[in-house]
């Protein structure tokens, strides 16, 4: 994979399904306690019951324009999101291995929609995939890799005295 700067010495591996699902995870644990405070100050407790798509503007910026924004900016800056960062994991364009463009990130953020329609079964794909791509991946042309796991170097002692 032909890749760039501190990249071309590395090797890398496809992350995986669970690997991505950890990540997945922590950002949403990070988003929800960013975001859960605010909604509750906002409009109390009830706001957990609510049958309401959308409780008001306060929930639609911080529940749907937010998360959008960061994600994005995230991907585009870092390559990655904090769970990604976490598992040492970034976004690289599938054929060349570099820097994703803006259109292919910003692309990969909405093509999570079909992902989630079918019973999520885009995401699931990662687990099958012989790429380790999500249905989202492969509409951005995207891939998500990490430095390949070596097995450790042996133990050696010295012999005699």
């Amino acid at each position: 994979m032909a890749a760039e700067g501190a990249f071309q010495s590395v090797q890398f591996e496809y992350a995986g399904f669970w690997q991505r699902f950890i990540a997945n995870f922590i950002d949403g644990v990070l988003l929800a306690i960013i975001i859960w405070p605010i909604l509750i100050a906002v409009y109390g407790w009830d706001y957990f019951t609510s049958t309401d798509v959308v409780a008001g503007p306060i929930d639609f910026l911080l529940t749907w324009v937010l998360p959008a924004f960061a994600i994005i900016l995230l991907w585009m800056y870092k390559q990655a999101t904090p769970g990604k960062m976490a598992i040492s994991a970034r976004i690289v364009d599938a054929k060349t291995g570099a820097k994703p463009s803006t259109g292919q990130l910003i692309g990969r953020y909405f093509a999570y929609i079909p992902s989630t329609l079918v019973f999520c079964l885009g995401f699931l794909w990662i687990a099958f995939d012989p790429k380790k791509q999500g249905w989202h991946d492969k509409l951005a042309g995207t891939v998500v890799v990490r430095p390949a796991k070596h097995a450790p170097e042996p133990v050696r002692f010295a012999t005699g005295s």
